[in-house]
């Protein structure tokens, strides 16, 4: 089964809307130091043993460099029973390439 994807375009118009979005970034540390968009920092690596410090009621986007990472998150969380989860389509680089190029690419 696919993992639900959203855009960064679609993302953007969302949160700009006030929408109450919990952004979930799961790159290694020293990727978010270099850029990131204001999500929480969990590692994909820790993401399984530390998934009881999300609220699975709230609508969650999983946040890579470029969108793998964020999809196995994504997959993470539904099989611990979330079940309003997207992965960034292209992640971070998409971000930058079409929503703000201020975010540094790596």
């Amino acid at each position: 089964m696919g993992v639900p994807e959203i855009r960064v375009e679609e993302l953007k118009k969302r949160l700009d809307a006030g929408e109450n979005l919990f952004l979930l970034d799961v790159r290694d540390e020293f990727e978010y130091e270099i850029s990131n968009i204001g999500g929480q920092l969990i590692p994909l690596a820790e993401l399984a043993k530390r998934v009881n410090e999300l609220d699975v009621n709230r609508n969650i986007v999983t946040i890579c460099k470029m969108g793998p990472r964020g999809a196995k998150a994504a997959q993470v969380l539904h099989k611990a029973g979330f079940a309003h989860v997207w992965n960034l389509t292209g992640g971070i680089h998409a971000w930058s390439d079409r929503v703000d190029k201020s975010v540094r690419k790596y």
